[in-house]
């Protein structure tokens, strides 16, 4: 095996030009922005940040491009690569200014650099609480990012920016001066760059702030060493180096492992699964090939683990994968109009969905109408308290699969597991208390508010996820508006309890913006009514309405909520 040095900037001429492109077996681009920052952020310092690893290929073996735009190459040689993807297609979107594809949809990858960073920057790790959302809580960044929102404001808002180097792009940083756009620093020169900021070359700050702006464009210099497997190996070799390389370093999940050893023996296929995927965003429900894989082992093994995926022949793969769609197609039928959950980010596990395939292949997609009641149940009760949260996720699973599949178990021996695994199956106040939006009774509490009715306070508009146009997006608002409540100094436990959360339109939540409760809530009983209020289970006593009986107001919805949320259960 031969190795170059090579710099990235090379690297990302290599992509541009179409020369690296993806074997078919590897993921797709998965990063969030924030790992980019981090990227970055190591490549500014100099640390060490992994190899690349490439199979010179000239025999025409399954490959596809990465998730950003390439030209075709003029090369019959090809560099598949097997270890950096996540690297370079982020350092490419960066340095080009280009849109990454990310779940059949484009965005941008845009970081910001402080001019003003502090020379020792010491720990620049802070985890900052959210802001006023979608309540989606899919699979993307809304888990892992940590975006300095524009509503967020305060000392410890301010001192955290001071001490960091990157940031993920905010609106609130890019009027600021001593904030610039990396992809800037590789498309501009430094005067373009300063000019742009105010700064003429006599200013203080210019060497200053132009010698930061050379450094990160050094960047393209840094050097990787990369790693090339010749012409001489065959595509199931390569596999089994890609399998091992990553198992070795934990840089993939297990699923992505197994999508390897599928597609080595199954020509093609994540082109099939990527299309379903397309479908299944279209109805709704946002899937990875990580799902698709597992139902698939779910149904060539009658269990969930993915060890098991290199004995299984193509024939049994193929077989495998027309129950799979059958399957995933009835589960995801039942959650959208069985139990209005309109979203995989509304569960606290995908895994919700195997067991409802299972049991209707089990089935032949024939429930009777107690089943179906009883199976909706399940669903509730499996997200509200975490089913597969709770221990081994895939140990859980198993146990599940193996009930239907193995055992011909029905929906009550579903149940009996979680009266096993929990000792109850209703819920009281206490379960709520400091709770927030990851909690899995915050997507319960939404489908309580469907359930009764809910509508915008302004528009009218029903509750839903699927409402047309930005400003119609429902997002969930802090019925007593965090400013007051940070100003009136409580725990931000309590200000970000799901008890304090409604669900209205993006419009109408900036409409509210700061105001007190007792004047924004009377001011919608009078246009709309109690009803409106009672709908979002809003506690109707006024006087719970003010700053000081705040803690009253959350015990009063408290049990508003846990009293609808169990009404779900019966």
């Amino acid at each position: 095996m031969a190795k170059q040095d090579i710099s990235i900037d090379h690297l990302v001429a290599k992509v541009r030009q179409g020369e690296i492109v993806l074997p078919e077996m590897q993921r797709r681009y998965v990063w969030t922005s924030l790992k980019v920052r981090d990227l970055l952020d190591s490549l500014y310092r100099k640390y060490p940040s992994g190899t690349i690893l490439v199979w010179e290929n000239d025999n025409g073996g399954p490959s596809r491009a990465l998730d950003i735009d390439q030209d075709k190459s003029p090369y019959s040689t090809k560099l598949l690569l097997l270890d950096g993807q996540q690297r370079l297609t982020s350092l490419t979107a960066l340095m080009s200014g280009q849109a990454v594809i990310v779940k059949n949809s484009r965005r941008p990858v845009e970081i910001m650099f402080n001019l003003d960073h502090p020379e020792d920057v010491g720990d620049q790790s802070l985890d900052l609480e959210y802001s006023e959302d979608e309540i989606d809580g899919s699979e993307s960044e809304e888990d892992d990012e940590a975006d300095v929102d524009e509503e967020l404001e305060g000392s410890e808002i301010q001192d955290y920016l001071k001490k960091m180097t990157f940031v993920v792009y905010s609106k609130a940083l890019a009027g600021q001066k001593n904030w610039i756009r990396v992809t800037d620093v590789f498309q501009k020169s430094d005067a373009q760059i300063l000019k742009a900021i105010g700064l003429n070359s006599d200013h203080e700050l210019w060497d200053k702030y132009q010698k930061r702006i050379q450094n990160v464009r050094e960047i393209k210099n840094y050097t990787y060493v990369m790693h090339i497997l010749g012409k001489e190996y065959d595509y199931n070799e390569v596999t089994e180096i890609f399998v091992r390389v990553n198992s070795a370093g934990v840089k993939l999940r297990s699923s992505d492992l197994a999508l390897a050893q599928i597609t080595a023996k199954w020509h093609g296929s994540l082109k099939i699964f990527e299309g379903y995927i397309k479908e299944a965003k279209e109805f709704g429900y946002d899937l990875d090939v990580g799902h698709i894989v597992r139902g698939l082992v779910v149904y060539a093994t009658e269990q969930s683990r993915f060890k098991t995926v290199n004995s299984l022949s193509k024939e049994k793969i193929q077989n495998s994968w027309e129950k799979t769609k059958s399957g995933v197609n009835f589960a995801l039928n039942f959650l959208k109009n069985n139990t209005q959950i309109e979203s995989i980010g509304l569960l606290s596990s995908p895994f919700v969905v195997f067991p409802i395939a299972a049991l209707s292949t089990q089935r032949s997609e024939r429930l009777s109408s107690q089943e179906e009641k009883l199976l909706a149940r399940w669903v509730y009760l499996a997200h509200a308290f975490g089913h597969y949260s709770k221990g081994s996720s895939e140990s859980i699973l198993d146990a599940d699969i193996s009930t239907i599949l193995k055992k011909s178990g029905d929906v009550n021996d579903l149940l009996e597991i979680l009266q096993r695994q929990f000792g109850r199956l209703k819920f009281d106040q206490g379960d709520m208390k400091r709770k927030g939006i990851r909690s899995p009774l915050f997507s319960m509490a939404y489908l309580a508010v469907r359930k009764s009715g809910g509508k915008d306070w302004f528009t009218g508009l029903g509750i839903s996820k699927h409402l047309k146009g930005k400003f119609h997006k429902i997002e969930f608002h802090h019925i007593f508006p965090r400013k007051l409540l940070q100003e009136a100094n409580y725990e931000k436990w309590e200000i970000n309890e799901i008890a304090n959360m409604a669900f209205i339109s993006g419009r109408t939540n900036r409409t509210i913006s700061a105001k007190e409760p007792r004047v924004y809530l009377e001011d919608i009983v009078r246009e709309r009514g109690e009803d409106a209020l009672k709908a979002q289970f809003v506690p109707l006593d006024r006087s719970l309405w003010t700053i000081d009986r705040y803690r009253e107001f959350l015990d009063a919805r408290r049990e508003l909520l846990i009293e609808a949320i169990n009404k779900f259960f019966d």
